[in-house]
């Protein structure tokens, strides 16, 4: 009896706890907004921050109170989820502007070396916390793949120590840019064809012993740019997307070859 009774009493506590929680939240329920459950419906739920609110819920419940009337800023869903968004609101589907994330560095085994061997973690994160990575250039990728492990659509690899993004498969998130400790991935829209695969910031003559193909700086695709769309900025060149034409001019007189010339589709056009 000394074993029944304590399981007893537990027993029954539970139940009227039960009851007591039943009965709350049929009566203390608050109603849930319709219309956010029917844009909220409309969003893929990858919750990437990427429409410059708190995920998927936070841009739901923006559109259903009326703090925002864009339906177009969310990436990842593209243009229907965009059309959908429209549908539930009652008004004109607006166009989204579909982006891919490029990796500025080139730094695979065939331009660079290691300084040392590492041998801990395989995170991207700890392998920086020492001496910057493993790397000759301590602005380029490291290669342990914290942005491909975050990656919702499987759209990032490493390859030869390298990441390297296949647009046909990203969906513009920005998860794998914000994963990046060394700020190596940014996102840009999908129209975009040139691309500066470099972000070393030391001078031409370190970066040069540090990989052959690292920007030195040497402002030669700043002066002959057409747009003055290209600017040198911290010994490194840096593309003005709201001047650049996609001439590929840069990519052509490029002296390293970190200016690279490509088609970045993403996978809501591929």
């Amino acid at each position: 009896m000394s074993i029944v009774i304590p399981i007893v009493a537990v027993t029954v506590i539970g139940l009227i706890c039960a009851v007591m929680l039943v009965v709350a939240s049929k009566f203390m329920a608050v109603p849930e907004d319709e219309t956010f459950v029917n844009v909220r419906a409309c969003l893929p739920g990858a919750n990437c921050g990427a429409c410059g609110y708190a995920g998927c819920d936070g841009y739901a419940h923006a559109l259903a109170d009326g703090t925002t009337q864009s339906t177009n800023l969310c990436v990842p869903g593209a243009d229907a989820a965009a059309r959908e968004i429209a549908a539930v609101l009652g008004v004109e589907a607006e166009d989204v502007v579909e982006k891919v994330a490029v990796v500025a560095c080139c730094g695979d085994s065939s331009c660079t070396t290691l300084r040392y061997e590492y041998d801990g973690m395989s995170s991207c994160a700890a392998a920086n916390l020492l001496f910057s990575g493993d790397g000759m250039c301590t602005f380029g990728c490291l290669g342990y793949g914290d942005c491909s492990k975050v990656c919702p659509n499987n759209a990032i690899c490493i390859e030869d120590g390298l990441a390297r993004v296949k647009p046909n498969l990203c969906g513009g998130c920005g998860l794998c840019a914000k994963a990046c400790p060394n700020h190596l991935i940014h996102v840009v829209p999908d129209t975009v064809t040139t691309v500066v695969r470099c972000s070393n910031q030391d001078k031409g003559a370190v970066t040069r012993k540090a990989c052959s193909h690292g920007c030195i700086g040497c402002k030669k695709c700043e002066k002959e740019c057409p747009a003055g769309a290209v600017t040198v900025v911290n010994n490194c060149a840096v593309i003005d997307y709201s001047k650049c034409t996609n001439c590929g001019h840069c990519a052509e007189i490029c002296t390293t070859g970190c200016i690279v010339e490509a088609s970045f589709l993403s996978a809501s056009k591929a």
